[in-house]
């Protein structure tokens, strides 16, 4: 288990791999999306691989996710500096530190996550 005192540090070594994620889509995408300005539209029957909309939507979606975990990791960060951090937002209780070391950014307990 993390120590409380090494929380922030944790919160901080996350926002960083997630960073560094969104960097890495960013280009990917970028990369993709001047292949493709270059290749028929319908590339949906392309006999040599993937067809580019394929992966051009599974990045898109990669980078919404990556963009999504980028705010709930600077949320925790606030809650963490505001001391509500590891408290359910829905019903108060302590969320167990085994559940945050796994999702540091997570914001409800088991019982309250939808």
């Amino acid at each position: 288990m993390i120590a409380p005192e090494d929380i922030r540090k944790l919160l901080v070594a996350e926002r960083a791999r997630i960073a560094e994620r969104v960097t890495k889509l960013d280009t990917d995408l970028d990369a993709l999306t001047r292949a493709r300005r270059g290749s028929v539209d319908d590339d949906e029957h392309d006999p040599d691989g993937e067809p580019l909309s394929a992966r051009w939507s599974l990045l898109a979606g990669l980078l919404e996710s990556a963009h999504d975990d980028a705010r709930r990791v600077e949320t925790a960060l606030r809650r963490h500096d505001d001391g509500t951090y590891g408290v359910c937002a829905e019903c108060g209780a302590r969320i167990p530190p085994g559940q945050l070391e796994v999702r540091p950014f997570r914001e409800r307990c088991v019982a309250c996550t939808p």
